[in-house]
């Protein structure tokens, strides 16, 4: 209970609060006119004057009730306590106003758009003024319990849709890490697997050109393919960020374009094994494996000391399909992929599709990454 009572003390105020709009300006100038009516035709009434005076003050409350939300109540439910004091000392006749109320508007503002400190000080000033008016007016038990139901019912409504606005507010922001979240893995997937090959054929180029100089212009073609290639898939998802719109976004690769990633000419040489049906995976899986691939050859290219073949297999095993990529080299101490980006990524995209991933040393040498993914992708 005691943490209850410092959370709601501690509550901010929602940051979302509109600005003072026309319907603003429209709900204040209906209730001054419905109040300088009834103040000039309501029969009965004492002080008519003053009391219509009071009444008018409550307006610029109305238009405070977001910005300033404990000003405006203490102003709009003070003049009703006024009234309530005026009746109990004059013993006079009625002093009050239908139109006034108009401030359970207040009492609303308050818990919505209020901070903990102001809903608190707030609705004890409230509950006093309403006590004090009770009593004034001679309320039987009847209208005691019609108008704290009416209150409570505003109260509520006012928890409603602020905790409402809140969880919207959260979910957003939890959506926007997630979009942030795949963008990150996306871009490290693609531009690590692109840089990394740009690199190897750099060193590659660096060696071959004083032995063999002929061959230097097909390593550096190869290096325009990849750098050109990096740079068009960092396009698109800029293209695809900055357009408010949906624009023409090329197709996410899968299993069908892992033998592009082979290479027999090169240094580790890569292999492709696809085995079984893999042509009826859901999007989702057919991407993630693809990705899961691209990474883990980037990692062994990367990392693997004296590797001369990187494998890729992929295999259909009942309702899952089974990704193992493996190299021949040695990972040297401190040069091994560790909790980084890359593995991150990785087994956040297994987990999200109700898979698994696992990395580490192969019971033969070199590394070992195995990936076990649904056939249909979770959720």
């Amino acid at each position: 209970m005691v943490t209850v009572r410092r959370s709601i003390w501690h509550e901010p105020r929602p940051a979302d609060a509109p600005p003072i709009g026309r319907l603003d300006w429209l709900l204040a100038g209906v209730f001054a006119a419905a109040a300088l009516v009834e103040g000039i035709v309501r029969p009965g009434l004492a002080w008519r004057p003053l009391v219509t005076v009071l009444a008018l003050a409550v307006m610029p409350a109305l238009l405070w009730r977001r910005a300033r939300p404990l000003v405006a109540v203490l102003v709009g439910w003070g003049v009703a306590g006024l009234l309530s004091v005026l009746q109990l000392t004059v013993h006079t006749g009625d002093l009050g106003l239908d139109s006034m109320t108009a401030v359970v508007i207040l009492l609303y503002s308050l818990v919505r758009w209020g901070s903990g400190r102001e809903i608190v000080l707030g609705t004890a000033f409230v509950t006093v003024v309403v006590l004090l008016g009770m009593y004034a007016a001679s309320a039987g038990w009847s209208e005691v319990f019609g108008g704290s139901v009416l209150l409570l019912l505003f109260v509520a409504l006012a928890v409603v849709f602020r905790y409402r606005a809140d969880l919207w507010r959260r979910q957003r922001r939890e959506i926007r890490n997630q979009e942030r979240v795949a963008l990150a893995r996306e871009l490290h997937d693609t531009v690590a697997h692109h840089v990394s090959a740009i690199a190897v054929q750099a060193q590659a180029g660096r060696v071959v050109a004083g032995l063999q100089p002929d061959k230097a212009a097909e390593i550096l073609a190869a290096i325009e393919r990849e750098a050109s290639r990096t740079l068009a898939e960092m396009r698109s998802m800029v293209r695809v960020l900055r357009e408010e719109e949906a624009v023409a976004y090329s197709p996410q690769l899968g299993v069908a374009d892992l033998p592009a990633l082979a290479r027999a000419d090169a240094t580790p040489t890569v292999e492709v094994s696809l085995d079984g049906s893999l042509t009826r995976l859901a999007r989702p899986v057919d991407a993630a494996l693809y990705r899961l691939a691209q990474e883990s050859l980037t990692n062994a290219v990367r990392h693997a000391r004296s590797a001369t073949r990187v494998g890729i297999d992929v295999r259909r095993e009942g309702d899952a399909v089974r990704l193992r990529v493996s190299d021949d080299g040695r990972t040297e101490p401190g040069t091994a992929p560790g909790p980084g980006f890359g593995l991150l990524g990785m087994a956040e995209r297994a987990q999200l599709l109700g898979g698994s991933l696992s990395a580490g040393p192969g019971p033969g040498g070199g590394w070992v990454v195995e990936a076990v993914l649904p056939v249909e992708a979770l959720g």
